[in-house]
């Protein structure tokens, strides 16, 4: 067990909090207001951000689709260098944070910035960010990754960058009160599989790492059990989990694995599926597939999450597509798409992509992934 670990964002976690981002960016900063499709608009929250800037010099930009693309981010660069802004206000969730990151760390660029997905460019200087959290998922709000979509050639890539830790990020829970049931649902299981990935590996002996992945876990499962029964508390749990979940601390030190979040992506930029819904389709065939090598941590979740005294490692992947399901998540492919070459497009992009064995043992290869489509379509 060894590593370094840092997280510079403040997080500023409660109701009404939106209006301290007066006081959190300076006031000599010129501030590109970034945001997505307009629910910003319906739930107050757009108001509220326009009021607590009213003594900043500020533009916005918004637009930011759901899986953020190359081509919108780059107009947004456009529009931030004609305006000469120094600061980025992101308000949305995970995609408008995510497509802040590759505006700051690609904006004093002079190539592609597509270059930062291909790591063919390194940022040595970036625009601040500051965020506000209106969708609970990804952890974007306080970490260091970010998944930008090229719409031209439907890939999904991701980078890491240290300018891309946002310097504060405001969670109110209030405003997860407008999001739809399937939003909801996409934050659960966006959470519950970023445990997973950190989780679901082999085992180590890092018992803090451990055991807070199976607390995470008991949460999320719990929100999922009373998802009809919401109350302000369930808002904040879910804001909070899902925080949790990825903000780098779990995975300190420990394997990881990732194979269904890379499967995942090529999924969400062919067909445009929800990314959290590719995961769900994905993780339950992927485990079944190699629930034999992943048997002593399964059968640990088994017992300290769902309560289950099995010595069988398929109850426990089924526990976790019965959630999925409990949720009213499609666990299919076809379901979202009618295409006929979903294997030799996926399969390709992976390895186009540089992914040939990967998972944190290395045994997800090409013959790997056909056997989980197969099981997904």
């Amino acid at each position: 067990m060894e590593f370094s670990y840092i997280n510079p964002t403040q997080i500023e976690f409660g109701q009404g909090k939106i209006n301290k981002i007066s006081q959190l960016i300076a006031k000599d900063k010129r501030v590109l207001f970034l945001y997505g499709g307009g629910s910003i608009k319906k739930n107050g929250v757009y108001t509220q951000v326009i009021k607590a800037l009213e003594n900043h010099t500020f533009f916005e930009f918004g637009g930011v689709e759901p899986n953020p693309t190359k081509e919108t981010l780059d107009k947004a660069i456009a529009f931030g260098r004609e305006n000469k802004v120094d600061y980025i206000l992101a308000v949305g969730g995970g995609s408008v944070i995510d497509g802040s990151k590759y505006v700051s760390n690609a904006f004093f660029y002079e190539g592609d910035g597509w270059d930062l997905l291909e790591g063919k460019f390194t940022p040595t200087k970036a625009l601040d960010i500051g965020a506000i959290l209106t969708l609970a998922a990804t952890g974007s709000e306080s970490n260091s990754g970010s998944v930008i979509t090229k719409g031209e050639t439907k890939e999904k890539r991701f980078f890491h960058s240290p300018f891309s830790y946002p310097k504060f990020a405001i969670l109110d829970p209030y405003v997860l009160k407008s999001l739809d049931d399937r939003q909801l649902v996409n934050g659960i299981v966006d959470a519950f599989v970023h445990t997973c990935e950190q989780y679901l590996t082999q085992p180590h002996g890092a018992l803090a790492q451990d055991y807070y992945c199976e607390g995470l876990l008991r949460g999320l499962v719990e929100l999922a059990d009373t998802f009809e029964s919401r109350d302000d508390l369930w808002y904040a749990n879910l804001m909070w989990l899902a925080n949790q979940a990825l903000n780098g601390l779990i995975g300190l030190g420990v394997p990881q694995d990732w194979a269904t979040h890379f499967i995942g992506h090529e999924l969400s930029g062919l067909y445009g599926i929800d990314h959290a819904r590719t995961l769900a389709i994905i993780q339950p065939n992927l485990l079944t597939i190699l629930a034999d090598e992943k048997k002593d941590k399964l059968l640990q979740m088994g017992e300290n999450v769902f309560r289950l005294n099995t010595n069988n490692s398929l109850d426990v992947v089924e526990k976790i597509r019965a959630l999925y399901s409990s949720l009213n998540i499609d666990l299919k492919i076809s379901s979202y798409t009618d295409d006929t070459k979903i294997i030799e497009k996926v399969t390709s992009l992976l390895e186009k992509h540089g992914f040939t064995e990967f998972g944190d043992r290395g045994t997800v290869n090409k013959a790997v992934v056909v056997k989980i489509l197969e099981k997904s379509i």
